[in-house]
C-alpha cells in the first residue's frame, strides 16, 4: 500500500471514529427529554429530580469542556480521547441500570465528564488526520452527524422509549463505545499541543464560572430568577468568569489565551455559534412539546415530522463543507444563519392550535437547510482561526460556548413562553410559543450579523507552513 493510500485510509478511519464519538456525546444533550414521563413512572422522583436528569449532563459537559481539551493537549489527544470514551460508555451502562432517580442523576453527571473529555478532541484528532485541502468536506460530514444527533435526540429517545424501554436510550451508547474504543486505539495517531503546564487556576475559574452561570440558567424558571440560589449563581459565576478573562490576559500559559479573541475570525465565529445554539436549542425544546401536547402526535410521530428540519444536515452539510473550501466559510455560514432565522420567524407567523403539517413544512425545510449550512463551515472556521497547536483550546472553547448557548436558549425561550402563555390549553400554549419563536429568530439573526463580520479568507488549497511546535499536530496531515 502506498503512503498516499495509507494516509487516505487513516483520514477515513479518523472521520468514522470521531463522527461516531461526537454523535454519542451530542445525542445525550436532548435524548432524555421525551423519556422523562417513563423514567418518573419507573424510578419515582419529584419534578426537580427529573429536571436534574437533563441538567446534570449539561452542567458537567459545559464546565469541563475546556479542561478536557487542555488535558488532551498536554498528555496526548488520542490517550485522553480513549479515556473520555471509556468513562462515557461506562456511565451510560450505569444510567441504564440505575435502581433509583439519584443514581441516574449521578450517572448522567459522569456521562457529562466523559463527553467533556472526548468531544473537543474529536475535531483536533480529525484535523490531524485529514489533509488541509480536504478538511472542509471532512468537517461537513462530522458536522452533519453531530447536528443530526443534537436535533434528533427527542426522536431517538421517544422512539426507543415508546417501542422498547427508556433504558435503551442509554444502552444504545454501550455497543457503539465498545466498538469505537479498539478502532480508536489502532487507527488514530497520537498528537499533542504545546506541552505547556496545565493551567489549574484558569481551569478552576472557568469551571466555577460556567457552573454558576449554567446552573442559574437551568434553575431560573424553577426557583425564580430573583431567588437566592439563582442570583448567587449569576453573580458568582459572572465574577469568576471575569477573573478568568483577567487570568487569560496576564498569565504566562493560560488555558484560553485572551489574545485569541483579538482575531476577528475567532471572536466572530464564537459569537455566531453561541447565538445559533441559543435559538436552535430553545426552539426544538418548545416545538417538540407543541407537536406532542397541542397537535397530539406521539413522541415518534413528532420526531418523524421534524425530519425535514433535523435530518437536513445529513444531506446539505457535506455540500456546505465543499462550498466553504471553494468560496470560504463566511458567505455559507451567514446565509445559513439567516435562513435559520427566517425559518423560525415563519413558524412564529403560522403557528396555531389547528395548523396543518403542510403549512409547517416550508418552515421546517428552510430551518433544516439553514442549520446544515452552519455546521460544517463553523467547524472549519473555528479550527482555521488559530494556530494548529492551539486547535484543542479553540475546540474546547467553542463547544463550551455552544453548550452554554443551549442552556441559555432553553431558559430564555421558556421564560418568554411562561410570561405569555402556558400549558392550560392549546391556545395558551400557542400564545406563549409564538413570541418565544420570534425571540429565537431574532437571536439567530444576530448570529448571522456576527458571521458577516468574519474576515474574507481565500479557500485553503494546501497545507500551511507550520513551526516546529506545530509538527506533532500536523504529522499525519502534511506530506
Amino acid at each position: 500500500m502506498s503512503q498516499q493510500t495509507a494516509r487516505r485510509g487513516g483520514a477515513a478511519w479518523a472521520l468514522v471514529i470521531t463522527s461516531v464519538a461526537g454523535f454519542m456525546a451530542a445525542l445525550d444533550n436532548l435524548v432524555v427529554t421525551t423519556a422523562l414521563p417513563s423514567i418518573r413512572k419507573d424510578l419515582g422522583g419529584a419534578l426537580g429530580d427529573l429536571e436534574w436528569t437533563v441538567s446534570a449532563y449539561t452542567l458537567t459537559f459545559a464546565v469541563l469542556l475546556m479542561f478536557g481539551a487542555a488535558l488532551g493537549d498536554r498528555f496526548g489527544r488520542r490517550r485522553l480521547f480513549l479515556g473520555g470514551l471509556a468513562v462515557f460508555t461506562g456511565a451510560s451502562a450505569a444510567a441504564a441500570m440505575a435502581p433509583g432517580i439519584d443514581s441516574l442523576i449521578a450517572a448522567r453527571a459522569v456521562q457529562g465528564v466523559g463527553a467533556a473529555i472526548m468531544m473537543p478532541l474529536t475535531l483536533t484528532l480529525l484535523t490531524a488526520a485529514v489533509p488541509a485541502a480536504k478538511r472542509g468536506l471532512a468537517y461537513g460530514i462530522w458536522g452533519a452527524v453531530n447536528g443530526l444527533a443534537v436535533a434528533s435526540g427527542p426522536l431517538i429517545g421517544g422512539s426507543l422509549t415508546e417501542h422498547v424501554s427508556w433504558q435503551w436510550i442509554f444502552w444504545l451508547n454501550v455497543p457503539l463505545g465498545l466498538a469505537v474504543l479498539p478502532l480508536a486505539r489502532l487507527r488514530l495517531a497520537e498528537s499533542y499541543g504545546t506541552g505547556a503546564p496545565l493551567d489549574v487556576p484558569g481551569t478552576l475559574l472557568a469551571s466555577g464560572g460556567l457552573f454558576g452561570i449554567v446552573y442559574a440558567l437551568i434553575r431560573g424558571n424553577i426557583d425564580g430568577w430573583t431567588s437566592a440560589p439563582v442570583l448567587t449563581g449569576l453573580i458568582a459565576g459572572g465574577a469568576l468568569l471575569a477573573g478568568f478573562v483577567h487570568h487569560g490576559i496576564h498569565h504566562k500559559n493560560p488555558m484560553l489565551p485572551m489574545r485569541l479573541f483579538r482575531s476577528r475570525a475567532f471572536s466572530a465565529i464564537n459569537a455566531a455559534s453561541l447565538l445559533m445554539f441559543v435559538g436552535m436549542f430553545g426552539s426544538i425544546f418548545l416545538l417538540s412539546q407543541f407537536l406532542q401536547g397541542v397537535v397530539g402526535y406521539s413522541p415518534t410521530e413528532a420526531g418523524l415530522r421534524m425530519l425535514p428540519w433535523t435530518g437536513m444536515p445529513m444531506i446539505v452539510a457535506p455540500l456546505a463543507g465543499y462550498l466553504s473550501d471553494r468560496i470560504g466559510g463566511r458567505p455559507v455560514i451567514t446565509v445559513g444563519l439567516a435562513l435559520q432565522a427566517v425559518g423560525l420567524g415563519w413558524f412564529a407567523l403560522i403557528v396555531a392550535p389547528d395548523v396543518s403539517y403542510a403549512a409547517q413544512l416550508p418552515a421546517l425545510i428552510i430551518s433544516g437547510i439553514g442549520m446544515a449550512l452552519y455546521f460544517a463551515p463553523a467547524a472549519n472556521l473555528v479550527m482555521s482561526s488559530v494556530r494548529p497547536s492551539e486547535q484543542g483550546i479553540a475546540s474546547g472553547a467553542n463547544n463550551a460556548l455552544r453548550e452554554v448557548g443551549g442552556a441559555l436558549g432553553v431558559a430564555i425561550m421558556a421564560s418568554v413562553f411562561s410570561a405569555q402563555g402556558g400549558y392550560e390549553s392549546a391556545q395558551r400554549f400557542v400564545d406563549g410559543l409564538s413570541p418565544a419563536l420570534w425571540v429565537g429568530a431574532a437571536v439567530v439573526g444576530a448570529g448571522a450579523v456576527a458571521a458577516s463580520l468574519l474576515p474574507r479568507r481565500r479557500p485553503v488549497t494546501g497545507a500551511p507552513v507550520a513551526s516546529s511546535a506545530d509538527a506533532p499536530v500536523l504529522e499525519t496531515a502534511l506530506s
